[in-house]
């Protein structure tokens, strides 16, 4: 059985995550992790999600429960990922890691720290959206600069950074895909005498509002027909399910920064 340590887990993510892990007889919860003064820390994880006494915890220091684990699954925030990043290395434990929000300076610190420590760091653990990324990539080197590039995505209203993790990684394989450079010719909402849409330009637009899960659709339009390509999160299982996967796939790799690309054999 593989021990799992959870850190942001009196979140949304990490309550469904323990949730999964409690029903799971793969895996067993070793620890949960909070911010420094969460007003749940010292609870039996189990009293707050309704799963009866788990006997874990919520702690509030990763570093002082991590030999417990084999592996964390962090659902935190992009800065508080990155320091649990460091820990898992400093104490050779495996991580997956579902924050979004990294800065380019974020990820290249995370990338040079995964040197030494196993890693799955994705913005987006479900299985339906990693296919898609697959089939975006695909259908963008198809049809090539002839058709134009709108990226939607909505979440619900509580959602702190814009646009989505998972749209920003649409666009980055859209791009590299059309041997583009996202930083150039990114788009992200537009408003006023704008003009006409360049040919290279990739549009983000980013909803937020009441409750929605997470939605995300990529529209092709060419002259005189579009294609739509749409995946909607009916709920945060399929993220979470995601999670356990990779998980239970990273513990047996080497170190290195992997992405659920990896974890399901989509590379290649």
């Amino acid at each position: 059985m593989i021990k799992v340590i959870v850190t942001g887990a009196a979140g949304r993510m990490g309550g469904r995550i323990i949730t999964l892990i409690h029903g799971d007889e793969r895996m067993g919860l070793a620890g949960a992790v909070e911010q420094k003064g969460h007003q749940l820390t010292g609870t039996d994880v189990g009293a707050y999600l309704g799963l009866g006494e788990t006997g874990v915890i919520l702690e509030d220091d990763l570093a002082a429960c991590i030999e417990r684990a084999d592996v964390v699954i962090d659902f935190s925030s992009h800065t508080a990922s990155l320091e649990n990043l460091r820990v898992a290395a400093e104490h050779g434990r495996a991580i997956v890691i579902g924050s979004t929000g990294f800065t380019p300076e974020e990820m290249e610190d995370a990338a040079r720290i995964a040197r030494g420590v196993r890693c799955v760091l994705a913005p987006n653990m479900s299985v339906g959206v990693n296919v898609m990324f697959k089939v975006l990539e695909d259908l963008a080197a198809i049809l090539g600069d002839e058709y134009d590039v709108e990226i939607v995505e909505a979440h619900h209203n509580q959602k702190k950074d814009a646009p989505s993790g998972t749209a920003v990684k649409m666009a980055q394989i859209i791009a590299e895909a059309l041997d583009r450079d996202i930083e150039k010719v990114g788009v992200y909402g537009r408003k006023g005498m704008v003009g006409a849409r360049s040919r290279a330009e990739i549009g983000v637009h980013t909803v937020r509002a009441g409750d929605i899960v997470g939605e995300h659709t990529v529209l092709f339009g060419g002259m005189g027909e579009r294609l739509e390509f749409t995946h909607r999160a009916h709920s945060r299982d399929n993220f979470a399910r995601g999670a356990l996967r990779a998980a239970l796939w990273v513990v047996e790799r080497d170190n290195g920064l992997y992405d659920m690309q990896d974890v399901l054999g989509l590379k290649g």
